[in-house]
């Protein structure tokens, strides 16, 4: 494992990556999966600072969290100190689990693991029978994308921005492009769609709503158009099982 991941988040820490809408896709993302039955023993891989770890506690007996960063991992174990919530420091290439897991949760980390069909088979076998996959990542089709492609911002679609490539993106995926992988790795997929149909850049968003030009209805209702309209939408998801 060449990559160092905390490294990396020195070397972009006045870089914007995160921002406010980020955080607020997280309620969508449960919006979206929770009808499938949350319930269980649940692994989340790529949990970063634990804000969507968070929205994931009610719904789980137990938790385990993964984090490469170990900088980040020890603020995650900080937070969740007292909660059950089993951290774990470790690049995923070198996690080993039996299959133990109800549901596992991979949400916008699959485009930046290089061997990203290997973690998929990986993540297969650490499935309880019955289990499911939640997999979601940033679409390379979303509207606010193309507008940019169109305005010369982005040279295509899928194209990986520089960007995103120092924040250790190794693609860009589209619903064809991510379902391939799965069926790859071996996985029956159940579901697919799109999260959020994204008309503006996250940094737009955000501003968007600092001057209250929209408001929280103006995001519920780009949600449920993402339904209508899924491959405009800002993330991609797949529900897999392990057929």
């Amino acid at each position: 494992m060449s990559r160092d991941l905390d490294q990396q988040i020195d070397d972009n820490s006045l870089r914007e990556y995160a921002y406010n809408f980020d955080f607020q896709m997280h309620e969508y993302f449960i919006a979206t999966f929770q009808h499938y039955g949350l319930s269980g023993r649940a692994l989340e891989l790529g949990a970063h600072k634990g804000d969507f770890t968070e929205k994931l506690l009610p719904y789980f007996d137990s938790l385990v969290a993964v984090e490469g960063a170990a900088n980040v991992a020890r603020q995650l174990y900080e937070r969740f100190e007292h909660q059950n919530v089993n951290v774990i420091s470790s690049y995923f290439e070198s996690l080993s689990f039996e299959a133990e897991f109800d549901v596992i949760f991979l949400m916008h980390t699959l485009e930046h693991i290089e061997d990203s069909v290997g973690l998929l088979k990986n993540i297969k076998q650490w499935l309880a029978p019955g289990g499911r996959l939640f997999l979601a990542c940033p679409n390379a089709n979303a509207a606010s994308r193309q507008i940019a492609v169109q305005m010369g911002l982005i040279d295509f679609n899928s194209a990986v921005t520089e960007g995103e490539a120092l924040h250790g993106h190794f693609k860009t995926y589209s619903l064809d492009t991510l379902q391939n992988e799965a069926k790859l790795a071996g996985f029956q997929i159940e579901d697919q769609g799109g999260i959020f149909f994204k008309p503006l850049a996250n940094f737009q968003i955000d501003k968007a709503m600092e001057l209250g030009v929209i408001d929280k209805d103006f995001l519920d209702g780009c949600f449920s158009l993402g339904k209508k309209y899924p491959d405009l939408c800002s993330s991609i998801y797949l529900v897999c099982s392990k057929g």
